[in-house]
């Protein structure tokens, strides 16, 4: 009986581990917004991806989406960035965050697609609010 309530719980925490890994993924990417460290950000977008940022939509290399997410960080410096919604289930979630820079409000978007080995975020929406 004693070995039934280990197991049970050794089982509920690695189930709760492994739900609170896969629903975190948005936390490391909210802070490298936050920080506008797009180096950091860069090494979880995908080959190819989609950015659309200010209407200016783009299919772009890693390397492209590198630069534009450069340019828009020097051009709007982050102060802060705060997640306010998570949604979606594998293989693909979102999340929508308000990202304070430049003396200016936006509403990020992320898309990011989750997988056995690694997590790669397929697109990005930064809006003016």
């Amino acid at each position: 009986m004693r070995a039934l309530v280990y197991i049970s719980a050794f089982m509920l925490s690695s189930f709760t581990l492994f739900s609170q890994v896969e629903s975190d993924v948005f936390v490391p990417l909210g802070k490298y917004i936050g920080k506008g460290d797009s180096k950091s950000l860069s090494a979880w977008f995908a080959d190819n991806m989609e950015l659309d940022i200010l209407g200016d939509v783009n299919e772009c290399s890693k390397s492209q989406a590198v630069k534009i997410i450069e340019n828009f960080f020097t051009r709007y410096t982050p102060k802060s960035f705060d997640i306010i919604h998570k949604s979606g289930k594998a293989p693909m979630k979102y999340a929508v965050g308000e990202l304070s820079a430049g003396g200016e409000k936006f509403v990020v978007t992320l898309f990011v697609k989750i997988g056995p080995d690694n997590n790669l975020v397929q697109q990005i929406r930064i809006e003016k609010r």
